[in-house]
């Protein structure tokens, strides 16, 4: 068998001086029938080991309900890293940012009022199981085991959230316990503070950064006196939000920047390599002062496109890396356009018209109290002696459609810091709520979703609220599976808000695909089933990604969960992607 370990200024691998030069593929962000095809692109651009994150709330959405299969096969994943004879670095978190819901965990670990991330006792239990799941997994794909994965990582820029030394000393312990023997590792932003507080002394420390590399391993090596330099995360695009634009990077910078690295001979793991797509409603969000949901595209400008194709960072990259490593003489296949075509959108009806709960309750429940992982709770309430005036509310997490006796009155949004709203007279409100992804940086993480306290109307608090949550998911698959009948008796005006639509396409064999959104407001989409995620006019994202896996030759469903309007009642299917305007 192989060995990995750390020596004085190397990773030695086999015992020799070894270079790690990785990139970040996460399992979860890519459809398991695409991840073959990610994985050997990666070691065509000359990378010879891949990281990925592992997304706790994937794997356990609900307490005890743990998966290992399909989508959530992080064995399958480290097992074709292997077959590609490449090596794997696994960062099981508990938390693990990535721009993903809830930094990666449970909303049913986050829920109540124990500190996370620490060592309290309760919040420590969860995590240990979670992790020995995890190392059940990883522990016989050890190098030194004949497997793929040469570095555990424990927690994730820890030192930017807290100092509990307690808490890491617990998580290496019970990595130990679970047979995990390759060298463990933390990452941290390089800051004298975060290095300081985010590591212990037997774990090797490596940084976070996109820029200034010499300066940034400088300060690394202040708190790593011994052993590699590595930048673990060398970000070379970003992300975007809802509303802004899209991110992209200077091509030759960031090459320039990757050339000083590793001609420090520091390791590298470039994040991202490939960065996928937020299927579903698995994106996360950010708040310095403004809440601002993450799109659904996780693209982040990085060699490798949301689609699997190379990009111009591919190639540069790859020149790079040629400086300092072998790397292969093929080169993956230049992108094709995908099929374009339109298709005319049937009315489905209203989908938001599930049945009341018959539950009555003097405050709105939160979606966290429902134990409601979809994205939408109606909240219903009778007004007092039929009448309007000023609603108040304490907050909306995230955005809320306001309607009175079925009458659209307006909207709430908590990027807007909105928190009030005239309505006029009327026997019932209506709040359709959104949950438009879960903080997941900083202390944010684990907050309620939904109407947050009792709102007020003219200072008066309403009680006797109805809480009704709606599983998006389900809902367009009854509505796939009756679509006939509601084609022929639509269910109220086919142009009211919210409606469901729905098309067939014929195709002659599985593609890529790429549905473009923009005479559509906001909402959801599905192909067969697969839920694409979210879109919003709001933008910068213009297209939803259709991996071929998810379609089939013949006949393909689309189904559209709008909540607002449709400008353009048909569905374009664009040969590239639409990522919005940048910078420039």
């Amino acid at each position: 068998m192989t060995s990995f370990s750390i020596g004085e200024t190397d990773f030695l691998r086999a015992g020799r001086p070894h270079q790690v030069i990785a990139g970040a593929l996460h399992y979860f962000r890519i459809h398991p029938d695409q991840w073959q095809d990610r994985i050997r692109k990666a070691r065509l651009m000359g990378l010879n080991t891949i990281e990925t994150y592992v997304a706790w709330n994937a794997h356990e959405p609900r307490r005890g309900e743990w998966d290992a299969t399909g989508w959530n096969d992080l064995g399958r994943f480290l097992d074709l890293i292997q077959a590609e004879g490449m090596d794997a670095i696994v960062r099981p978190g508990p938390y693990i940012c990535a721009e993903w819901h809830n930094g990666g965990l449970p909303t049913w670990l986050t829920a109540g009022e124990r500190e996370l991330r620490s060592s309290e006792p309760t919040y420590l239990a969860d995590v240990s199981e979670y992790l020995r799941r995890v190392y059940e997994i990883v522990a016989p794909r050890q190098i030194d085991r004949g497997g793929s994965v040469v570095l555990v990582q424990i927690e994730n820029e820890y030192g930017a959230y807290g100092s509990d030394k307690a808490y890491l000393e617990a998580l290496v312990a019970l990595t130990r316990e679970a047979g995990i023997t390759v060298p463990l590792t933390t990452v941290d932003q390089p800051t004298d503070q975060m290095l300081a507080d985010g590591s212990l002394p037997e774990l090797h420390k490596t940084g976070s950064f996109g820029s200034r590399s010499a300066e940034r391993l400088a300060t690394l090596r202040t708190h790593q006196p011994t052993g590699p330099l590595m930048c673990s995360e060398f970000w070379d695009g970003w992300f975007d939000w809802w509303g802004g634009v899209h991110h992209t990077t200077d091509v030759d910078a960031a090459a320039a920047d990757l050339d000083e690295l590793l001609a420090a001979g520091a390791s590298v793991n470039i994040y991202m390599f490939h960065g996928g797509t937020n299927f579903g409603l698995t994106n996360g969000a950010n708040h310095k002062g403004r809440y601002l949901p993450i799109v659904t595209s996780y693209d982040y400008d990085a060699p490798l496109d949301e689609a699997g194709n190379p990009t111009a960072k591919f190639f540069a990259f790859r020149d790079v890396i040629a400086k300092y490593a072998p790397v292969p003489d093929e080169l993956p296949a230049a992108a094709t356009p995908a099929p374009a075509f339109s298709v005319a959108l049937a009315p489905a009806g209203g989908w938001t018209d599930a049945a009341t709960d018959a539950a009555k309750a003097e405050a709105p429940a939160t979606f966290d109290e429902l134990e409601h992982l979809s994205a939408l709770v109606r909240y219903e309430v009778e007004l007092p002696e039929g009448q309007g005036g000023l609603l108040v509310t304490e907050e909306v997490r995230d955005l809320a459609w306001v309607s009175v006796d079925g009458q659209a009155v307006g909207t709430l949004s908590r990027t807007r810091h909105d928190s009030a709203l005239r309505i006029p007279d009327g026997r019932t409100l209506s709040i359709l709520v959104e949950e438009q992804g879960r903080v997941n940086y900083d202390h944010r993480l684990g907050e309620q979703k939904g109407l947050i306290g009792a709102p007020a109307l003219d200072g008066t608090p309403l009680t006797g609220w109805h809480s009704t949550p709606l599983d998006v998911a389900e809902i367009a698959a009854r509505i796939a599976a009756e679509i006939a009948s509601r084609v022929e008796n639509p269910s109220g005006d086919a142009g009211s808000a919210p409606s469901a639509w729905v098309a067939d396409f014929d195709l002659d064999s599985p593609a890529d695909l790429f549905l473009d959104t923009a005479s559509w407001s906001k909402g959801y989409a599905f192909v067969n089933g697969f839920f694409l995620g979210r879109y919003w006019r709001n933008g910068p994202q213009r297209t939803l990604f259709v991996p071929s896996p998810a379609t089939v030759a013949g006949s393909n469903r689309l189904v559209v969960l709008e909540l607002e309007h449709l400008i353009d009642q048909t569905a374009d299917f664009v040969s590239a992607l639409a990522l919005g305007d940048t910078e420039e």
